[in-house]
């Protein structure tokens, strides 16, 4: 990681908090202009996750936005590495938006990173990589935990998609009810529960009742198993399929959002916003995709589902900078660029809905 801060073990996460001396690194100054980096809350590496987030909302920030560095999930799904690099691609693009009428900044703090104490080798077992996934989902859960009671909205980023699985567990236990989930990915990730991975953390979920509604948007009719689909089935999932909308063209994606929109509020139960970046046409990531949708696609579904219903977070999953076919510094960019306009999505629609 090339931006530290002190570690601080709070039981077993490990917090590197993001502070004012590492913002004024990243910075861009210039005459007459006001950055978000300026204005936007920052975490004190004397405190602890849990007092850091305390701390914002007491400022009035509504948003905490951390960035969960591992790619333990990807890796013993069978996938690539690479997902435990996000915030340093994505932090310095955001710091340097401007600060104006449509955003000030100060609705957020931007907290830093949670890790492992001890990452899986590159050379580790499949049967590894699962059960130091397994362990790093109790650290994720704890982390959100104390977001969410501190009163604030996690906007999470990199990682796998796994994470999914502790952000629910969390949701569930904050508001004493399961959620309901929208996903878009071409994946459903309700593989069979064979050891914790990036492909079943909402099958997981379901049978552990933090999850009981689940509509995936995009999800692509041959990247799915039989079993998968049986699977989703059984539970009572609802999809809409990447060819249904954006290769028949069968259904609107506005129509597909209101219906989708519907479906959540009728519930009743917290929201999950989940997204993976692989569903963004050539976005670098764990499972990266020429046969994506475009990014302002994916800002839309943000946008709309964040001012119609009440999201309890927003989780942007996979994104691999060292991924992008023309190097890492091209994935920096993309990601970066990316990540900060699906992060601006989100806080507008919330804003909308909340204001």
């Amino acid at each position: 990681m090339s931006i530290l801060g002190l570690f601080y073990s709070e039981a077993h996460i490990m917090f590197i908090a993001f502070t004012e001396q590492h913002c004024h690194e990243l910075l861009t100054i210039r005459a007459n202009e006001t950055k978000l980096g300026q204005q936007v809350l920052l975490a004190n590496s004397q405190l602890t996750l849990k007092q850091n987030a305390q701390d914002a909302a007491a400022k009035g920030a509504r948003f905490a936005i951390i960035a969960i560095a591992e790619d333990t999930g990807p890796r013993a799904n069978l996938g690539r590495g690479g997902a435990d690099d996000v915030f340093n691609a994505c932090i310095k693009q955001l710091l340097n938006l401007q600060s104006n009428r449509f955003l000030q900044g100060n609705e957020c703090v931007i907290l830093g990173q949670i890790c492992q104490d001890s990452t899986a080798e590159p050379t580790a077992s499949i049967d590894e990589l699962r059960q130091a996934t397994a362990k790093l989902d109790d650290l994720v859960i704890d982390a959100t935990t104390h977001i969410l009671q501190a009163g604030l909205e996690p906007i999470v980023i990199g990682g796998g998609h796994n994470n999914a699985y502790g952000l629910l567990m969390a949701t569930k236990a904050h508001s004493g009810l399961p959620v309901a989930a929208v996903n878009l990915d071409p994946h459903s990730d309700f593989r069979p529960r064979e050891g914790r991975h990036s492909g079943n953390g909402f099958s997981y979920a379901a049978a552990s009742g933090a999850l009981d509604h689940y509509h995936i948007l995009g999800l692509h009719e041959l990247k799915n198993s039989e079993a998968t689909l049986e699977q989703l089935s059984l539970f009572g999932a609802t999809w809409h399929s990447f060819q249904q909308i954006w290769v028949r063209r069968e259904l609107p994606l506005d129509n597909a959002l209101k219906q989708i929109a519907k479906g959540l509020n009728q519930t009743q139960l917290p929201v999950a916003l989940e997204l993976d970046v692989d569903a963004i046409a050539n976005m670098p990531s764990s499972a990266a995709t020429f046969a994506g949708i475009p990014l302002l696609d994916a800002c839309h579904y943000v946008h709309y589902i964040a001012k119609h219903c009440p999201c309890s977070y927003v989780h942007f999953a996979e994104a691999a900078p060292a991924c992008h076919h023309a190097g890492t510094t091209a994935g920096y960019r993309d990601v970066g660029q990316g990540l900060s306009e699906l992060i601006y999505a989100y806080i507008q629609g919330r804003l909308a809905r909340l204001n």
